[in-house]
């Protein structure tokens, strides 16, 4: 066994002692926006232009994601529970979905810019699926970040002269073209989440194949062969 096996064994443990944690989690859009369901479109813009850096600090813009449908988390490395449990789930959706996954880019956009510099960032990424990217920035350029985003945070002080950081906790999906098209909730079955990314990485086309293929083969008219062939087990 691997040390990526090992460690999304590990997050998939995590996920289920820290599920408590995350009962009453803010997971709905700050700002009274309501998040549309996967494949419509928003009636609020929620997304906008950014120019951020990676974990190997490189540039990085909202623009530079087009062509490929995009998750995006908001949270910061000193998070306790939310954040790693979010990030753990999304590494055992990744390796559920096999090489297709390759076809989603997963953006942990950092609240914390203060602490997590590219280098921090990097090393708290090497726990979770290697193609999530993690971004950070100036305090103003993060703040551009989340405004755009309809995305929430603060920074809260706690005992001992530290802080941690409230922010929105929800994962907010992309299509190609950058639209908004909805949320993963970390409240909801697993497989459900499965079905949005899905139907997210689905090519235009893809859909209508697969129900005509199914639809086919329900009623006889194709062998099992051409079934397939044509997506009714897709």
């Amino acid at each position: 066994m691997n040390l990526r096996t090992v460690r999304i064994a590990l997050w998939g443990a995590v996920v289920v002692v820290a599920a408590g944690a995350l009962v009453g989690a803010a997971w709905t859009l700050p700002g009274g926006v309501s998040a549309p369901a996967a494949g419509t479109s928003a009636a609020v813009p929620i997304g906008g232009e950014f120019a951020l850096v990676d974990e190997d600090g490189k540039p990085r813009t909202w623009s530079g994601f087009r062509g490929k449908p995009v998750a995006v988390f908001f949270g910061f490395t000193h998070c306790p529970d939310i954040c790693p449990t979010t990030l753990g789930e999304l590494s055992v959706l990744l390796a559920d979905l096999g090489p297709r996954s390759d076809g989603l880019q997963v953006v942990l956009v950092s609240g914390d810019p203060e602490r997590d510099t590219p280098e921090v960032l990097n090393a708290y990424l090497q726990s979770f699926d290697p193609r999530i990217l993690g971004l950070t920035g100036t305090e103003a350029e993060v703040d551009r970040a989340f405004d755009a985003f309809k995305a929430y945070r603060r920074k809260v002080p706690t005992e001992g002269g530290d802080y941690t950081i409230d922010h929105s906790a929800g994962v907010y999906l992309y299509d190609r073209d950058g639209g908004f098209v909805g949320t993963l909730d970390m409240h909801e079955d697993a497989r459900i989440r499965r079905e949005k990314v899905e139907r997210l990485l689905e090519r235009p086309g893809d859909a209508a194949t697969r129900d005509s293929g199914r639809r086919a083969a329900e009623a006889g008219n194709v062998s099992k062969g051409e079934a397939i062939a044509t997506g009714a087990n897709g």
